[in-house]
């Protein structure tokens, strides 16, 4: 197995004259009605007034597909936001709720500010491989990881599995592991990668008393990371 040397880390119809508009949100056209009598000024004011009337149905509609985009990219599953790191290249999701936090070491850290056990995060640290497999295979690289950076020293740690998933000529490695503490046990996930002479790591977890009522959504978490070049 190649040496592996990483760093600890601890988103109708409308009547003339009336200017409604209908509910599916189309502009309908406006039309006042004259006599024969009627003299140029009324046709200016009717004019205006069909002017106005289009432009006040149009624009609110004009204003929200303007902002569509980025509300899409905010949130791109119900329960959960959307991360996207276009400096170094990849994206996750974290559940609803959670809060960004800086933690030194860490690129990304997101966690619930009830159950601190609830989090993800993203570390990034350099290296010479081209490919996640020039490290050794799941098992091997989880194991060390989990013994070695993933948990502190003084946590028994136990890999419960570890696999190997290829996603558009990318290869990733995910794992699942326990830490006992003294007090607690954290039942986590993880995903590695390499890419363009990084090494990712994303990390989520829950407090096991809760594992089985967040298991789903922390699995989410693991399967959305993904390179996005």
């Amino acid at each position: 197995m190649a040496s592996l040397k990483l760093s600890p880390s601890s988103p109708i119809s409308v009547p003339k004259s009336s200017g409604i508009v209908g509910r599916r949100g189309v502009s309908f056209l406006v039309r006042a009605e004259q006599s024969p009598s009627s003299n140029s000024d009324l046709q200016d004011k009717c004019q205006r007034r069909r002017v106005v009337v289009t432009l006040g149905v149009v624009a609110p509609w004009i204003s929200l597909l303007s902002k569509a985009p980025s509300s899409f990219a905010a949130e791109s599953k119900k329960g959960f936001m959307t991360v996207s790191d276009n400096k170094d290249a990849y994206a996750f999701v974290y559940p609803f709720g959670w809060q960004e936090v800086v933690i030194e070491g860490q690129d990304k850290v997101y966690k619930d500010v009830i159950e601190p056990l609830e989090s993800v995060s993203v570390n990034l640290i350099p290296t010479s491989k081209q490919n996640i497999k020039d490290f050794g295979p799941p098992k091997e690289i989880a194991e060390t990881l989990v013994k070695k950076v993933l948990a502190p020293p003084n946590q028994k740690t136990t890999l419960i599995d570890a696999s190997e998933q290829e996603v558009d000529g990318k290869t990733y490695y995910q794992f699942e592991f326990t830490a006992q503490a003294r007090n607690y046990t954290r039942h986590a996930l993880g995903v590695i990668t390499v890419f363009n002479g990084k090494f990712y790591t994303l990390t989520t977890g829950a407090n096991e008393r809760r594992w089985e009522k967040m298991k789903d959504r922390l699995h989410t978490v693991v399967d959305s990371f993904k390179i996005t070049v």
